[in-house]
Parts: C-alpha cells; structure tokens; sequence
C-alpha cells in the first residue's frame, strides 16, 4: 500500500467500524423486538380463550388439544421465551425426548428448549441478558399478579 492509502485507511476505520457497531445494534434490536412481538401475539391469542396471567393462559393453551399442533408449539416456545418455571409440569407432561413427529406430536426439540430455558439450564448470554425484558408483564392487566 502507498502512504496516501495508509493515510486513508487510518482516517476512515474508525467509520467503518462505527457504523458496523450501528448494525449490529439495529439487527439485534430487531431481533429482540420480533421475539417479543410474537411472545405477545402468542399470550393474547392464549388468553382469548383462557383466564389467567400469561403463563397459565399459555400452560392450558399447550394442554388443550382443541387447537392445531402448529399453534400449541408456538405457546410452547413463547413459554420458553417467557422462562417461568411454572410451566414446567404441562412442558414435561409432552416431553419424550423421542425423535420429532410434527404430525403428531408437540415438537420434541422446542419443548427441550422450553424447559432449559425455565429450569435456567444452558441459558446463553442472549437470554441471561434480555431476561429482565422476557419476564416483564408484556401488558398491564389489573387483575395479573406476576
């Protein structure tokens, strides 16, 4: 390289890197944001239909075989994403720990993840971190207790 192009590069890597920082930022806001937009759709389609706080709304959601198994694994990763360790019996209650049949059964592998993320077992830094904002009431009912 020339020294006019050293010159260049040392005048614009702190740029570069700045905005590679402001992407980051951005994509993982995102990300955050999308989870828990559809832990909320999942708690309000849940209590539509149940009472309760968003947990035991979710919990009879999964243990209701009223719905399709699409939509009781989706409460099943919402719970996951929720972490609360309330949910633990209905989880268990459908973990085999066999192979995956999504025709029909509830999907192995998220209610595996769903019942590390409430035992506490195997969290990542992602979830050790938005823990506080995954367990936050996502709306104000007057009657829910958390």
């Amino acid at each position: 390289m020339t020294k006019r192009q050293l010159r260049n590069l040392a005048r614009w890597w702190p740029v570069a890197l700045a905005a590679a920082i402001g992407v980051l930022a951005v994509g993982l806001g995102s990300l955050f944001w999308m989870i828990r937009s559809g832990v909320a759709e999942d708690v309000a389609r849940a209590r539509r239909e149940y009472p309760g706080d968003r947990v035991e709304a979710l919990i009879a959601f999964v243990d209701s075989d009223r719905h399709p198994l699409s939509e009781r694994n989706r409460a099943v990763w919402a719970l996951g994403q929720i972490s609360d360790p309330r949910a633990l019996p209905v989880l268990r209650k459908y973990y085999t720990g066999a192979e995956c049949q999504h025709a029909k059964f509830l999907c192995q592998y998220e209610l595996k993840k769903a019942i590390d993320a409430c035992v506490g077992a195997n969290a990542s830094w992602m979830e050790r971190a938005t823990r506080r904002w995954r367990t936050a009431p996502l709306t104000r009912a007057p009657d829910e207790r958390q």
